[in-house]
């Protein structure tokens, strides 16, 4: 499957996704999260070339090797953040100081999306989404499903999307403003 690279947003770095690590490792290499046994299990190897700064290479630890877990990267509302999803496991580190990143709770993300207008990036996971803004975390919402949360569309500041009801054994809709990540 092809990593996704979406760069919506504006940023202050480059970014090349390599088909293996390399042979002769450059000075500056990052192992995210720090201690990680995933590696092991496979690996997103990206060289980053900072705006400021030496370039380095990022290696992020893949979460799993599930066709549907998505695999990528994607500019961030904050130009020197860059986020990377390896197997569903997302990442995002500040490129002008890579030592800052921070590993999202949701394992796996199923999908991300960047929303240009309310300068976030969306993550889904099995239960809820989470929005990632200039300053951070944004928001996450309370539990959207029993299993499963797809977005759908975005009109202006609600998302609308369907997730999955135990109960009724079938999906169901919500939407979520994505000024607050409240249910609309």
């Amino acid at each position: 499957m092809t990593p996704t690279v979406d760069y919506t947003f504006p940023h202050s770095w480059e970014a090349e996704i390599l088909a293996e690590r390399p042979l002769i490792l450059p000075p500056r290499r990052f192992v995210y999260p720090r201690e990680a046994e995933e590696v092991e299990r496979g690996a997103l190897e990206v060289r980053v070339r900072p705006a400021e700064g030496a370039p380095f290479l990022a290696t992020f630890a893949l979460g799993f090797a599930d066709p549907l877990a998505p695999t990528g990267l994607w500019s961030c509302p904050h130009c020197e953040e860059l986020c990377a999803v390896a197997g569903g496991y997302a990442y995002v580190v500040n490129t002008r100081e890579p030592e800052r990143f921070t590993h999202l709770p949701f394992r796996p993300v199923l999908e991300a999306r960047a929303v240009e207008e309310q300068r976030l990036l969306l993550f889904a996971g099995h239960y809820a989404l989470l929005a990632w803004g200039a300053q951070g975390q944004a928001w996450q919402t309370a539990r959207l499903s029993a299993e499963g949360v797809r977005m759908e569309e975005i009109r202006g500041d609600v998302l609308l999307g369907f997730g999955w009801d135990l109960l009724t054994d079938k999906e169901v809709p919500f939407t979520v403003d994505l000024r607050t990540g409240e249910r609309a």
